[in-house]
């Protein structure tokens, strides 16, 4: 007999059973608006003039620091599974000006939340002569095109979802920003312990995007909480230009993106002071040596941003077959 009845499963079950599971309309659904999300994401950007090159999969160092790497054998050698293309992005913007990847990323952090995969697609963006406001312009006009493509062509399928299309509808541009200053301020009146210095949580992220119906900026984080390649601001160099995207409705952080540091000898401090092996980043600082110029960028996740489109409880649902810590069948 059939393996799934028409009675109710739990998640286990279904998931063990997800070759069969995706039969299911609901998620067939799901996987139709996930690649028209897709599809979006390359109208967007082709239509803006960027260039697709795409950035390796295995690579031989971190790009944010050795932690939530998975570590593969390569030949005699070893070898990382991607956690962002952006460093190659860099390079290929030097050649080309305004570029874009898009492909599978890894991160072996361990972790259970409803946010979280193991393996995950991400589209990452990046291009010369873009400063830190016109890249979160890019951000918010991507997001407002895919949003308003998705009520357009998979209204259908939102249906079969019970998708709720109003707090969509308003996914309108601009978005709002606050400073990491600011977001500290009104998470401590809402009743969170965060303190100055502290990285936004999931909860705190949830906090903050139940006061908006629309996703939401959070800028200028302390430069002790970020990575090493992101530009101080001018202004106040103990921040960085950057930039978290909030969905709403407690879906959390979709996009993460920066200006980038584009001055030798502050990226030579800053990989000392994170205490990266220089001899791994050397390819990279070539890029400034050789010709540097101010560049911006960002990444966005599939999943998260299927997950909050749709309505989905948890992100497990939004990939064929997913990767977390606990699975890797089928």
């Amino acid at each position: 007999e059939y393996q799934i009845a028409k009675k109710e499963h739990g998640t286990d079950f279904l998931m063990d059973n997800r070759h069969l599971w995706i039969r299911s309309s609901r998620q067939e659904a799901i996987l139709r608006v996930r690649s028209e999300i897709e599809q979006s994401f390359r109208d967007f950007f082709y239509a803006r003039g960027f260039t697709l090159t795409d950035s390796p999969v295995f690579t031989p160092n971190a790009c944010e620091g050795p932690s939530e790497l998975f570590e593969v054998k390569y030949f005699d050698d070893k070898a990382y599974l991607s956690q962002s293309g952006q460093l190659y992005l860099e390079a290929t913007a030097a050649a080309l000006g305004r570029v874009y990847c898009f492909g599978p990323t890894f991160r072996s952090e361990k972790s259970k939340t409803r946010r979280h995969l193991t393996e995950f697609w991400m589209l990452e963006a990046e291009a010369a002569y873009m400063g830190h406001e016109e890249n979160m312009r890019l951000q918010e006009d991507l997001v407002a095109f895919v949003v308003a493509r998705v009520l357009e062509r998979r209204a259908g399928d939102l249906k079969i979802l019970e998708r709720n299309l109003e707090p969509l509808q308003k996914i309108v541009t601009p978005f709002p920003r606050l400073t990491y200053d600011e977001a500290i301020a009104k998470l401590q009146t809402l009743g969170s312990d965060i303190k100055w210095g502290d990285d936004l949580g999931g909860d705190d992220e949830t906090i903050l995007t139940k006061q908006y119906d629309k996703p939401i900026f959070v800028t200028n984080y302390p430069v002790e909480v970020k990575a090493f390649y992101m530009k101080p601001d001018p202004k106040n160099p103990k921040v960085v230009l950057n930039d978290d995207m909030l969905a709403p409705e407690g879906y959390g952080e979709i996009i993460g993106g920066s200006q980038r540091i584009d001055d030798l000898n502050l990226l030579e401090e800053r990989i000392k002071a994170h205490n990266l092996p220089r001899e791994a980043f050397e390819w990279y600082l070539d890029i400034r040596k050789y010709g540097s110029f101010p560049h911006s960028g960002f990444g966005i996740g599939l999943e998260r941003t299927v997950a909050w489109i749709c309505g989905l409880e948890h992100v497990r649902e939004t990939a064929p077959f997913p990767r977390l810590l606990n699975r890797l069948k089928p």
